[in-house]
């Protein structure tokens, strides 16, 4: 048998009726009071006891009088309360919601019908690529909040809350996020809009450098990492209420032309509460521990994409798994850093200039304490943009 699910609004019911029924009795009470007391009864001579009865009689009335005016007045304040409340719900949008004049819902509709082309996949959804009928090309996710079977498929609440972060999400811009240029709301999931970006991801461009398909720079790694924590001090510091990523890796690290990072997938696990964030060597150690997440989770996961940029290799090789490697990329880190040897841990490919192996070494020792085991010892996000910033001049 289905378990009837508790109602906050079958609640305020219950206790609007209760009020009422309250306010009545005593308004019928008071009547009585009134009719009993306004009695035209013959003179009789004057006792004490009647003078304290007609006493007694008139204070009943003044008591009850003003009850019935306070219960009065709770009960209006609450149904008002009720009315405003309601009037004020966000209604859920059908069809797309645009957030760019480039885009038409009749255009965005027509491509999301079309064959798209698969881009990738992460644990809440998968990203195509596909083209309007203006000739702009454009990245959409197939973001899938719900589990299958889960009563929240059906909840209208939870699909207005996602509702409600998706537009707060629409209206961030900055040099360093990816911007949610539109959306659609399906029965079962949401299509996420955004820009394409031909160049691919971090992720893709460290697999081409680990390949040797790929050069690239030192100057270039430096600016991916201060466009990442630059995207990171946005959400963490001037966005209100605080924004977290969640979900921080060189595949949710899109790169432009000029190798420019900007976030993808920032926020979205929030909408994901049974999505198993600990799954990769990104995660900071509290979120196996006890699923806390803060900001400096976030600055954990950067340090190991720092540290991916310094090394050229994958935190989730086997190597890390060697007892000598002391278990991941962090502690590997550590270990060179405090024998001295941190030289041995820079990609080969970097090595020469000797300028830029000093800054290179300066940049393991910050990566290394963003991936200290403590959230407390690790630097914010505001403090890690002025530390990596003056390692070179952007």
């Amino acid at each position: 048998m289905e378990k009837r699910r508790y109602s906050p609004q079958v609640s305020n019911r219950k206790v609007t009726a209760s009020l009422l029924f309250l306010f009545i009795l005593c308004l019928y009470y008071a009547s009585v009071q009134c009719q009993e007391s306004g009695k035209v009864t013959p003179p009789s001579p004057s006792t004490p006891t009647q003078s304290k009865n007609g006493l007694k009689r008139i204070l009943i009335s003044i008591f009850l009088g003003v009850l019935t005016g306070l219960i009065g007045a709770i009960i209006f304040a609450f149904v008002v309360r009720l009315l405003v409340r309601y009037m004020k719900r966000t209604p859920i949008l059908k069809g797309p919601v645009i957030f760019s004049p480039k885009i038409t819902p009749k255009s965005l509709q027509s491509a999301l019908e079309n064959e798209n082309q698969l881009l990738g996949s992460s644990s809440n959804g998968k990203y195509y690529r596909t083209a309007l009928d203006n000739g702009l090309t454009i990245a959409v996710k197939r973001f899938e909040p719900f589990e299958i079977g889960s009563p929240e498929r059906q909840s209208k609440s939870v699909k207005r809350r996602i509702q409600q972060e998706l537009e707060m999400l629409a209206g961030l811009r900055h040099r360093n996020l990816m911007s949610l240029r539109a959306y659609v709301r399906e029965p079962d999931r949401f299509s996420l809009v955004y820009d394409y970006v031909p160049t691919g991801s971090l992720e893709d461009a460290m697999n081409r450098v680990r390949e040797n398909e790929l050069q690239l720079r030192w100057e270039f790694r430096l600016r991916i990492a201060v466009g990442v924590i630059k995207g990171l001090r946005y959400l963490h510091f001037e966005c209100g209420p605080q924004i977290l990523h969640y979900n921080l890796k060189p595949r949710n690290v899109i790169l432009d032309a000029e190798f420019e990072p900007r976030l993808a997938d920032f926020g979205l696990a929030k909408l994901t509460p049974n999505l198993d964030r600990a799954t990769s060597g990104y995660s900071a150690p509290e979120c196996f521990q006890d699923c806390r997440y803060s900001d400096k989770s976030d600055v954990f996961s950067f340090g190991v994409i720092l540290g991916v940029l310094l090394t050229g290799r994958d935190p989730t090789d086997p190597f890390f798994g060697e007892t000598a490697s002391g278990g991941s990329l962090g502690c590997w880190l550590r270990h060179l850093q405090q024998a001295g040897e941190a030289r041995e841990a820079l990609d080969k490919s970097l090595l020469g200039e000797e300028v830029e192996e000093d800054e290179m070494l300066m940049a393991v020792r910050i990566a290394v304490v963003c991936q200290s085991d403590m959230p407390a010892d690790r630097p914010s996000s505001d403090e890690l943009v002025p530390m990596l910033s003056q390692l070179h001049s952007f």
